[in-house]
């Protein structure tokens, strides 16, 4: 679709990774310019089928010339990639992956632990190919290498990563035992992790000239990510709970009704509280005793819920951010078609458009949040058919060995 482009242009990535976590991280990278194989089983990556899917998505295949073999979540997380097939239980594709390594930077994977190294693809045989790679990988309870778990061989998904690190004990009603998040965050908070941490490494190597293995467990990633509520405990021994539909710790600083929907409201400091009052017409509560400071507000959280909701409930959304944009933290609880009208959206290019081969119409994922003056990132090239880019990418492995560069290989862009 365009040249590939931004701060990770000379970074190659060997991507083994399937589902969502790794995936997601992987296309971080690929968003920033990284040269990202992808590489799958026969079978493909598991996320392929997964719908919503194009209407010629039924005449697509390995072999077909027309149409597409993926849906919008593999989308989502495989644009910008080349795709090659190998089977890790062939001889001659193992070593065709561990060609691939000696001019890569990087090797990414999430299998359970122990799998790679059964299959000879472990950390230890890539190493002795290329010592200077990166291994990163994305498991339930991570890896013996960084730290033996009593789970290490247990199979995780999102929701239990978020039921273990605490995430759905703090998520829904009050008084509630929990709910998980509306969103894979148990999957993608890991895999932004695991990008982090491969660029880390990577850094490393470019200056001392050695790779290491590096992982992220999606139970440790959730703990991270509940990591304020944790500390609370390990200082205060108490158990937080969820907040329900507003934060208790600070008032107000919640969801709040619409008459054509919600939104949020967030005034806790001394400089918004009494702009909030202002906008309400409620002068009287900026100097209420219940209302003085946010610590007394706290004390009267249901009072301060009740003023500020029977305000809002008489009003559209629209009506509530015209008077509080720019001056109270606010924002309306969108769907996913508000976000596609919003001109924000828009304006900082979070949207993908791509039309997919055949006769499919026009489709749009959400862009990088990742944003550079100089290195620009964006969508240029659409998610890859499976097996795509196979003879492509190993027609660049061969001519990279007869120019003996082992320092990595970029490929030239031709999606």
């Amino acid at each position: 679709m365009s040249i590939r482009r931004g701060p990770l242009a000379d970074l190659t990535i060997i991507d083994c990774t399937m589902a969502l976590a790794g995936p997601f991280g992987t296309a971080l990278l690929a968003d920033m310019g990284a040269n990202v194989i992808k590489v799958e089983p026969p079978s493909g990556d598991s996320f392929r089928p997964l719908p919503p899917t194009s209407p010629d998505y039924a005449n697509a295949g390995r072999d077909a010339d027309t149409g597409v073999d993926y849906g919008a979540p593999f989308a989502t997380v495989n644009r910008n990639k080349r795709s090659v097939v190998l089977d890790f239980k062939d001889t001659a594709d193992r070593e065709k992956l561990l060609e691939l390594c000696e001019q890569a930077d990087a090797i990414v994977e999430n299998m359970r632990t122990g799998v790679m190294d059964k299959l000879g693809l472990g950390y230890e045989v890539v190493r002795a190919r290329n010592p200077r790679i990166v291994y990163g990988a994305v498991r339930g309870f991570g890896d013996p290498r960084t730290g033996e778990s009593p789970y290490a061989e247990w199979p995780c998904y999102d929701l239990v990563a978020q039921s273990m690190g605490g995430v759905v004990g703090l998520t829904g009603p009050e008084d509630d035992p929990g709910y998980p998040c509306g969103t894979a965050v148990g999957d993608v908070y890991p895999g932004t992790l695991m990008a982090l941490g491969v660029l880390a490494a990577v850094h490393h190597a470019r200056s001392s000239g050695e790779g290491q293995f590096m992982d992220v467990a999606m139970y440790d990633a959730m703990l991270a990510f509940a990591g304020l509520a944790h500390s609370g405990y390990g200082h205060s021994g108490s158990n937080a709970k969820p907040n329900g539909r507003h934060q208790r710790a600070l008032m107000p600083f919640g969801i709040y009704p619409a008459k054509d929907g919600e939104v949020a409201i967030c005034a806790p400091g001394p400089s918004h509280w009494p702009l909030l009052c202002e906008a309400m017409q409620r002068p009287d509560l900026a100097d209420d005793e219940r209302t003085r400071n946010n610590f007394i507000r706290v004390k009267n959280g249901t009072f301060i819920i009740e003023q500020v909701s029977a305000w809002s409930d008489t009003l559209t959304k629209r009506e509530i951010l015209e008077l509080l944009g720019g001056k109270v933290p606010c924002g309306p609880v969108n769907t996913s078609a508000d976000v596609f009208e919003d001109p924000h959206v828009e304006a900082r290019e979070m949207l993908m458009h791509f039309k997919p081969r055949g006769e499919n119409p026009e489709v749009a994922i959400i862009g990088s949040p990742l944003k550079f003056t100089k290195t620009p990132t964006g969508l240029y090239a659409a998610p890859p058919r499976l097996g795509e880019h196979g003879e492509e990418i190993f027609e660049e492995l061969r001519i990279n060995r007869v120019g003996s560069d082992l320092s990595g290989f970029s490929g030239e862009d031709r999606s």
